[in-house]
């Protein structure tokens, strides 16, 4: 086998041409991509659902976003939820963090202006602060999940002690007296 006979001009320039087919075929098929995840961008920037990538993480992240912003907490509620089986930790932080967000907010609709927390404006507080603490569990780099944990934080009412109901006397917890000590 000669060497010069697999390098002659006709097969050097058939397989130049098969090359320029490929990489043209590449280019285009990366400027659709783009067209796309402009088109997305854009779809996601205006609060409309996106016609492309439409079952994607984050088209269905940011169609709950834009419920939430809208009103519509228990749906947006419910689509972040499901979001949370397939989120990695970071995505996951990011979900908790808008869970948080929209029991704070209607924890913040049922108080007004009152600083008093009623039972279920106290409760939603409470779903915040846990959506908050599992957010930072899972990524603890986002510094608004840390500024809105510590605002909810002064706005709840302390725990009550446990075993201690209406009257004066600690039930079956026994004050401050020390365990193991005659």
């Amino acid at each position: 086998m000669n060497i010069q006979n697999f390098f002659s001009v006709k097969k050097l320039t058939y397989f130049a041409i098969l090359i320029l087919l490929i990489s043209s075929f590449l280019i285009l098929s990366s400027l659709f991509n783009i067209y796309q995840i402009t088109k997305f961008n854009e779809n996601i920037r205006n609060g409309v659902s996106p016609q492309v990538f439409s079952q994607s993480f984050e088209a269905r992240f940011s169609t709950a976003y834009w419920l939430a912003k809208k009103g519509t907490f228990k749906e947006s509620t419910i689509l972040f939820n499901n979001l949370l089986t397939e989120a990695n930790e970071e995505q996951k932080s990011a979900v908790q963090h808008n869970i948080g967000n929209i029991f704070f907010l209607r924890g913040l609709m049922i108080m007004g202006t009152s600083m008093d927390a009623r039972p279920e404006a106290e409760y939603l507080l409470r779903q915040a602060k846990k959506s908050y603490i599992q957010s930072i569990k899972a990524s603890n780099v986002h510094w608004d999940t840390k500024h809105n944990l510590d605002r909810l934080l002064t706005m709840l009412p302390s725990d009550p002690t446990p075993g201690v109901g209406d009257s004066d006397s600690p039930g079956l917890i026994m004050g401050n007296i020390p365990v193991g000590l005659p």
